[in-house]
């Protein structure tokens, strides 16, 4: 726990220890949420977070299902493929 000050502007400077386990760099953007009991800060996240259920079937396949060899030999081509010089 650190106890900091708020500046006369509403400012708090986040001590560099704290800066370092999370990422804080100059520019980022965060998320302040009243929790009722306190502020909250956190890093905005480049990605909306999501669920499996929220995503899942949002890009369909219209051909015949393909089996877990099929899924693999695809993947096995797509890292060949990336690593061929």
């Amino acid at each position: 726990m650190k106890i900091i000050k708020v500046s006369e502007t509403g400012q708090v400077i986040i001590p560099p220890e704290m800066r370092k386990n999370y990422p804080l760099e100059v520019g980022t953007e965060i998320i302040l949420t009243d929790t009722g009991k306190g502020i909250l800060i956190q890093p905005k996240s480049p990605f909306f977070t999501t669920t499996l259920n929220e995503v899942a079937g949002c890009l369909k396949y219209q051909g015949p299902p393909k089996t877990l060899e099929d899924m693999e030999a695809a993947i096995r081509q797509g890292i060949q493929g990336q690593w061929h010089d």
